[in-house]
C-alpha cells in the first residue's frame, strides 16, 4: 500500500477482501465529496426549507420508483407516458441507446442504494429480495459493457456496501450473506470476455487497470491528450477530438478515482497531466471546447454537450475551484434560458440538439460544490432543478425525458440514472448529516453515484507501487497539494469568494459575448485582433479579403454569380494563420448547415390543457408552410371537433360541430392546403391533421413540414399541425372519454394552470384511472427536413452557403447576392459588438511548437504533398464530428 493511498479508511472492519478488489477492479470508480464548507455573506436557507425541499425530493422519487414498481417491473425501464415497462425487442430500436437494457430489471438494481440514502431502509430491504429472486443474469443479450458496468455491477457493489452497513446495525438486512457481492462477481466474469481483443488486453486479473495502461500509452505525446474513439484491434484512434463530455468523461473521471479507490500513485499522476492538458487546452473559460489532440489549438467543435456538466464536480475533487464555479455558473444560465440542458448547445448557448433525458450531471457538479463552499447560492440552484422537473418532465406515471426543451414536448423514457443519481444528489443537497442514516462521508461515489466504502483503498494492496510514469512527464509537485486526501481549505479565506467568480458570468448567455469577459480583455490586453469570424465576413469588404490572403484563402468569382472560397494551408503566413484559415473554412461549413436548419419552420406544440389533463400531456406537431406562424402570432386554444368528411377533402357537412373549433382531420387524399381551406370555409379556428398510416409514430418515421399546393396560400389564416396516427389517437381517445376536449396550439408548451387542476378533481376514480392511461400514451415527435412521399413537397430554400469538396484543402461556396452571407444567423452581443474568441492568443513560437513541431514555416521545409494530407484529415474529422452522435 502506498503512502499517499493510506488513511482513507473508515475504521470499519474489512469483510470478503479477495471478492472485493477483484470485482471493484472492472467496477466504475469513485469520487469523494469535499468536506471544507465556509460561510458566504449571502443569506442561508433556514433549517424548515431545507427539510421542505429535502421532503419535496422525497415525494418526486416515491412517484418515479413507484410508477416503475407498479407499471414496468420486472422490465428494465418505465416508460412514463404509456404507462408500461420499457422490454427490448419489444419496442422499436432506440439503436445503441437499447444496450443499456439487458433483461436485468435495470431500474431496480440501479436504484438499490438511493434507497438507504433516501432512508428507506424497509424500501431496501424488500428490493433486495426481489432482485434476489427476479434477476436473472444469464440471458442472451448484447449489452453496452460500459452501461452495464457502471449501471449494474456498479448497483449490485453499491447495494452491497449498504447491506452490510445495514446488518452491522442490528436492525435490518439481518439475513444477508453477501448474495449481491457473488451476483457482482458473477456478472463481472461475465463482462471480462469483452476485453479479450487483438489491443493487448486479455490479462487474467485487473482488467480495468489494464485498460488504463492501455490508453494511457496512446495519448498524443506532445499535447497529453487522448481522442474520443479508438479501434480495439490496432490501437489506431478513430475520432482525434478531445474534450471532457462526452464519450470521453468517464476516462478522466476514472483516473482520479482510481488513485482514491486502489491508493497507487501511477493514476494521479496521469491524471495530473490529462489535466494540465485540459486546462491548457480545453478550458476556454468559462467554456470546455473540444479541439484536435495533434493540433490542440484548434477548435474541433463550436458546440458543447451536456455530460460535461460533470467536471465542475470532478474539479471539486483536484481542489480547482474557479473554473469549476466558473463553468457551472455558464450552465446554469443556460438552463435558466432553457429549463433544462439540451443534449448540445452551441458556444453561444444555443440549442444545438434539443434533447434532454433528465441528466443527472449538473446535480451532481451543483452537489459538490456545495460541500466545497457552503454558499447557499447552490441550494437555490437545486431548488430551481426540482420546481423545473415537477413543472416540464412530470407525467401522471412518472417524469418523462424532454424531447425538445424549446416546445416543452416529452419522450417516453425514464433512464434508470435518473433515479441512481438524481434524486440521490438532490436529496444530499439540502440533507444535514442528522437526515442520513449513516455517514455519507465514510462511502466514495461511482460515476453511476454508487456507494463504496473508503476502506476498500485500505484492502488492496501492502506494497507501494512503482512509479510507471516519471519517464513520459515532469510534474510539479504543488499538484499533489491539492488532492484527495486534502485537508485545506479549497479556496482563499474570503467568504465571498465563489460570488465574486461567478458575477462577471451571470448574464453570460443572454446578454454578454459567447467567450467572457476575461477572453476579450486579454485579447485587447495583447494588442492583437481576434481572428475574423465567418459569421461576420463580408466579401465586400476589403480588410478582411486581406485577412483571408493571410489566411491563406482564396476567392473566386464564378460565372453562375457565386463567390467560392478555397483554402490552401501552404500558402498562410504562418502555422496559426494557418489554423485560423481552417477555423475560419469549418465555421463556414458549420453556418451553412445551421442556415440551412434555421430556414426550416421548427416543431410546434399540440397540449392537452382541459380536465383532466391540465396541460401535462405535450406532443410535438409538424408545422406547415402555410397559414400563420405560431412563433409570431398568439397560439390558438379551442376544443377539437372532427371533421366529415374526416380526410377533409370537400366541403364539410358538419359545419356547426366545427364552427369555433380546432377541426381533427385525417392525412390523405387531397393536399394540406385544400384540407385546411375546407375547414377554414366552415368557420375552425385551427387544424390537426392525423396520419392514415395506422400505427405510424415518431419512433419510427420522421416528421416533415407540411407543404402548400403551388398556389397562392395567403388565403388561409389559420394555424395547422401534423401529428403521427399513434400521437394523434391520444387526443381522439380522450374525446371517447370525456367528449370535450382542450388543446392548445402554440411554438411551445406553456405553464400548466395549479389553480384549475386543484379546483378542477375528477369526478370519480375511474375518471383519474382512464385520464391517466390516455395520458400515458403521449409520444412526441422530433422534426426532421423529409419530404412526405404522398402529399408533401418541402421547398428547398437556397443556401448563403454551401461546402464544394476540391482538390485542396478545403472550400466554401457563397451568394455574391448578399454581402453577409450569414447576417440571418442570431448571435449574441455586448453594446452592439461582440468579438467571440475561438483561440486564446498564444506566441506564435509557442503555437508553432504546440501544433506541429517538425514543420518550419519559415523555411516551408515539409513537403506541399504532406502537408495537403495532413490538413485534409482535419477536415475529414470535421466532417465525421458533425455526423457523430452522442
Amino acid at each position: 500500500m502506498s503512502e499517499a493511498g493510506g488513511g482513507r479508511g473508515s475504521g470499519s472492519s474489512v469483510p470478503q477482501r479477495a471478492p472485493w478488489s477483484l470485482v471493484a477492479a472492472t467496477a466504475a470508480l469513485c469520487l469523494v465529496s469535499a468536506t471544507s464548507v465556509w460561510p458566504v455573506g449571502a443569506a442561508p436557507m433556514s433549517r424548515e426549507e431545507k427539510q421542505k425541499l429535502g421532503n419535496q425530493v422525497l415525494e418526486m422519487f416515491d412517484h418515479a420508483y413507484g410508477n416503475y414498481m407498479e407499471h414496468a417491473y420486472p422490465a428494465d425501464e418505465l416508460m412514463p407516458l404509456t404507462c408500461r415497462g420499457r422490454v427490448r425487442g419489444q419496442e422499436p430500436s432506440r439503436g445503441d441507446v437499447d444496450d443499456a437494457l439487458g433483461k436485468f430489471s435495470l431500474t431496480l438494481i440501479d436504484s438499490l442504494d438511493t434507497l438507504v440514502v433516501l432512508n428507506k431502509t424497509k424500501e431496501f430491504e424488500d428490493a433486495v429480495r426481489k432482485v434476489l429472486r427476479d434477476v436473472n443474469l444469464d440471458n442472451d443479450v448484447v449489452v453496452s459493457v460500459f452501461e452495464t458496468n457502471i449501471r449494474v455491477l456498479g448497483g449490485l457493489l453499491g447495494g452491497h456496501s449498504l447491506a452490510i452497513m445495514l446488518k452491522e446495525k442490528g436492525e435490518y438486512m439481518q439475513w444477508y450473506n453477501d448474495e449481491l457481492l457473488q451476483m457482482a462477481k458473477q456478472l463481472g466474469y461475465k463482462l471480462l470476455p469483452a476485453f479479450n481483443t487483438t489491443s493487448g488486453l486479455p490479462y487474467p486479473r485487473e482488467y480495468a487497470r489494464k485498460a488504463l495502461d492501455f490508453l494511457w500509452e496512446k495519448r498524443q505525446r506532445s499535447s497529453n491528450l487522448v481522442g474520443v474513439t479508438i479501434n480495439i484491434h490496432t490501437g489506431d484512434w478513430v475520432r482525434k477530438d478531445s474534450g471532457v463530455g462526452a464519450g470521453i468523461d468517464s476516462y478522466y473521471e476514472y483516473l482520479l478515482k482510481a488513485y482514491v479507490l486502489l491508493g497507487d500513485d501511477s493514476f494521479l499522476e496521469r491524471f495530473n497531466t490529462h489535466y494540465d492538458a485540459i486546462m491548457r487546452y480545453i478550458s476556454q473559460p468559462p467554456l470546455l471546447l473540444d479541439v484536435h489532440i495533434h493540433k490542440p489549438m484548434l477548435n474541433a467543435r463550436t458546440w458543447m454537450d451536456a455530460l460535461l456538466a460533470f467536471f465542475p464536480g470532478l474539479q471539486v475533487l483536484k481542489g480547482d475551484i474557479r473554473p469549476a464555479i466558473e463553468t457551472h455558473e455558464m450552465l446554469y444560465q443556460v438552463i435558466k434560458k432553457h429549463n433544462f440542458l439540451p443534449e448540445a448547445f452551441t458556444t453561444d448557448f444555443r440549442v444545438h440538439w434539443a434533447q434532454h433525458p433528465l441528466r443527472p450531471e449538473f446535480a451532481e457538479s451543483t452537489y459538490f460544490l456545495y460541500k466545497a463552499t457552503g454558499d447557499p447560492y447552490y441550494l437555490e440552484v437545486g431548488k430551481t432543478l426540482i420546481e423545473n422537473l415537477n413543472k416540464y418532465a412530470r407525467v401522471p406515471c412518472g417524469f418523462a425525458a424532454m424531447k425538445d426543451v424549446r416546445t416543452g414536448s416529452h419522450e417516453d423514457r425514464m433512464d434508470s440514472f435518473f433515479l441512481a443519481e438524481m434524486f440521490k444528489y438532490l436529496y444530499l443537497l439540502f440533507a444535514d448529516k442528522e437526515d442520513i442514516i449513516f455517514d455519507i462521508e465514510d462511502y466514495i461515489f461511482t460515476t453511476e453515484a454508487h456507494l463504496l466504502p473508503l476502506w476498500l483503498s485500505t484492502t488492496n494492496q501492502r506494497v507501494s507501487k512503482k512509479n510507471t510514469t516519471s519517464e513520459y512527464t515532469e510534474l510539479d509537485d504543488s499538484n499533489f497539494d491539492w488532492t484527495c486526501p486534502n485537508t485545506q481549505i479549497l479556496f482563499p479565506n474570503d467568504p465571498l469568494y465563489a460570488q465574486s467568480i461567478r458575477e462577471p458570468l451571470k448574464n453570460v448567455v443572454d446578454k454578454s459575448c459567447p467567450r467572457g469577459i476575461i477572453r476579450v480583455e486579454e485579447s485587447l490586453r495583447s494588442g492583437a485582433k481576434p481572428p475574423l469570424r465567418a459569421r461576420d465576413f463580408m466579401a465586400t469588404n476589403p480588410e478582411h479579403l486581406e485577412i483571408l490572403k493571410k489566411m491563406g484563402v482564396s476567392l473566386i468569382h464564378l460565372k453562375d454569380g457565386r463567390v467560392q472560397l478555397v483554402q490552401h494551408a501552404i500558402q498562410a503566413a504562418s502555422s496559426i494563420d494557418a489554423e485560423d484559415g481552417l477555423r475560419f473554412m469549418q465555421e463556414m461549413i458549420e453556418l451553412s448547415s445551421q442556415q440551412q436548419k434555421e430556414q426550416q419552420l421548427p416543431p410546434r406544440a399540440v397540449q392537452i390543457v382541459s380536465h383532466p389533463f391540465f396541460g401535462r400531456v405535450v406532443l410535438t406537431a409538424g408545422p406547415a408552410q402555410f397559414g400563420p406562424d405560431l412563433s409570431k402570432h398568439k397560439e390558438t386554444r379551442g376544443f377539437v371537433a372532427s371533421s366529415k368528411p374526416y380526410n377533409g377533402c370537400s366541403e364539410l357537412t358538419n359545419p356547426e360541430a366545427v364552427m369555433g373549433k380546432i377541426a381533427l382531420i385525417q392525412r390523405g387524399q387531397c393536399m394540406f392546403a385544400e384540407k385546411a381551406r375546407n375547414i377554414q370555409n366552415a368557420g375552425a379556428i385551427g387544424g390537426i391533421v392525423i396520419d392514415d398510416n395506422e400505427g405510424s409514430s415518431s419512433d419510427t418515421a420522421p416528421l416533415f413540414q407540411m407543404a402548400g399546393d403551388g398556389k397562392d396560400t395567403d388565403d388561409i389564416k389559420i394555424p395547422m399541425l401534423f401529428l403521427f396516427s399513434k400521437e394523434g389517437s391520444i387526443i381522439l381517445d380522450a374525446i371517447r372519454e370525456y367528449e370535450e376536449v382542450e388543446v392548445l396550439l402554440s411554438d411551445k408548451a406553456k405553464d400548466r394552470d395549479p389553480e384549475m387542476e386543484n379546483e378542477e378533481q375528477p369526478s370519480s376514480e375511474n375518471d383519474s384511472q382512464s385520464a391517466e392511461q390516455i395520458a400515458s400514451r403521449s409520444q412526441e415527435i422530433d422534426l426532421v427536413d423529409q419530404e412526405s412521399p404522398e402529399e408533401s413537397s418541402v421547398n428547398s430554400h437556397p443556401e448563403s452557403l454551401s461546402p464544394v469538396d476540391t482538390d485542396s484543402a478545403a472550400s466554401v461556396s457563397s451568394s455574391e447576392q448578399d454581402s453577409n452571407p450569414v447576417e440571418n444567423l442570431e448571435t449574441t452581443s455586448l453594446d452592439g459588438e461582440c468579438t467571440d474568441l475561438d483561440n486564446q492568443l498564444q506566441e506564435q513560437s509557442e503555437t508553432e511548437e504546440d501544433s506541429n513541431p517538425n514543420v518550419s514555416w519559415g523555411q516551408k521545409a515539409q513537403p506541399i504533398d504532406s502537408i495537403l494530407a495532413d490538413w485534409n484529415e482535419d477536415i475529414e474529422a470535421f466532417e465525421m464530428m458533425d455526423k457523430d452522435e452522442l
